[in-house]
């Protein structure tokens, strides 16, 4: 519909003002959260994640996208939460030990909200045990790791071990990402998945649901 048109465009574009006040009005208009967050937001940042993936759009844009996505989520926020909307599921996103870099981890936690999760961003240079607490705390089925070092990336190993130790979070489903990974990588310490950019994170953590 072109009510949810603009929406998306104006995320799509990166506007800001725009998707606020066109959220906003949705909302006074009496349309329900979670078809302003699936009209409207989620196919708006589908667009952004394909043309990330094409090198159509980069970061910079990305980024932009994002915080027009996240006006408009601002607003609809308490409202899903109201209606006791079911989100897609609980993902968490968070760098491991050792490792300072934020802005993939960041783009991935957009991107994964626009998607239409309930995303726990952990934090960076976070240990397994403190990966585990957080798993149990939120209920999350689904872990993404970032290491951006080749010398931390051997951290993602030590999270998904301590997971499948625990009784309480074996079944929780890590996906790894980050420059130096590999597919060969993420298969070889047991990873549920590998994704190559924030784009690809979201359709896996869709997969692993």
């Amino acid at each position: 519909m072109a009510k949810y048109q603009e929406l998306a465009d104006a995320i799509i574009k990166g506007d800001n003002i725009a998707s606020k006040e066109m959220a906003e009005k949705l909302v006074a208009d009496g349309v329900k959260a979670t078809e302003i967050l699936n009209d409207g937001l989620v196919p708006g940042m589908n667009v952004v994640g394909v043309k990330f993936k094409a090198n159509e759009m980069y970061i910079p844009e990305v980024l932009i996208a994002a915080r027009a996505m996240h006006a408009a989520m601002d607003i609809i926020k308490p409202l899903l939460a109201e209606a006791g909307a079911e989100m897609k599921g609980t993902v968490i996103v968070g760098t491991v030990q050792g490792d300072l870099h934020d802005i993939g981890k960041n783009l991935v936690c957009m991107m994964l909200e626009g998607g239409g999760f309930s995303v726990v961003d952990a934090g960076v240079d976070i240990p397994a045990d403190q990966f585990v607490a957080k798993a149990k705390e939120s209920g999350a089925k689904v872990l993404g790791l970032s290491a951006l070092l080749t010398t931390t990336m051997p951290g993602m190993k030590e999270v998904i071990d301590a997971l499948k130790a625990d009784p309480g979070t074996a079944d929780v489903k890590v996906m790894v990402g980050g420059a130096p990974l590999t597919q060969e990588y993420a298969d070889s310490i047991g990873a549920a998945g590998y994704a190559a950019d924030a784009s690809s994170a979201v359709d896996l953590a869709n997969e692993l649901m």
